[in-house]
């Protein structure tokens, strides 16, 4: 069942107009686990049964957000170093998010018929989606976005504005009415 035949048959007629046929045989699906993100993962898996290519499902673990984990740094700021083991298993439980999300894609996929491959990347989303879709040679990055603007967004950032102005691979945002 085809979840959005006008606007994935719409977009697929109009890469056959006019330019021939492109076909996109590495799609990277970034993925958030997010509502954008799933919307983002269906077009994307979509894309790749018309076009015949694989999918890689990408998540990137955000460890910016985590400490070091070295007793020194935890002694130059003052931190108590019994906390490191929070900060492992907070590591661990991004870690398995990270995991569930790009398996869900991957189920997806094999609903489909779709060669799906997983990918968990660690450091700054924005940086390592980036890297990876330019150093494996991916023909597109489909990813969704919630549509922040405003204060949201100046202070939470945008990880597909940021694909959409540096990346050198095509990006295609997703978005719509999703919940955040």
């Amino acid at each position: 069942m085809l979840l959005y035949p006008l606007k994935v048959t719409k977009y697929y007629r109009i890469l056959r107009g006019g330019l021939g046929d492109i076909y996109f045989k590495n799609i990277m699906i970034a993925t958030d686990g997010s509502d954008c993100s799933k919307l983002a993962a269906n077009r994307g898996i979509e894309l790749a049964r018309l076009s015949g290519g694989t999918v890689y499902a990408v998540h990137v673990v955000p460890t910016a957000y985590l400490f070091p984990m070295d007793g020194d740094y935890f002694s130059s700021m003052g931190v108590n170093p019994y906390w490191e083991p929070m900060y492992e298993m907070m590591y661990e439980a991004l870690k398995k998010q990270g995991h569930q999300m790009v398996n869900y894609v991957k189920g997806l996929g094999e609903a489909k018929g779709v060669k799906v491959e997983l990918v968990l990347l660690e450091g700054h989303p924005a940086d390592e989606l980036i890297r990876y879709a330019e150093e494996e040679g991916m023909d597109i990055v489909v990813m969704g976005t919630l549509g922040k603007t405003g204060l949201d967004r100046l202070l939470l950032g945008s990880v597909s504005e940021n694909l959409v102005r540096h990346s050198k691979v095509p990006v295609m945002v997703v978005g719509g009415k999703c919940k955040s």
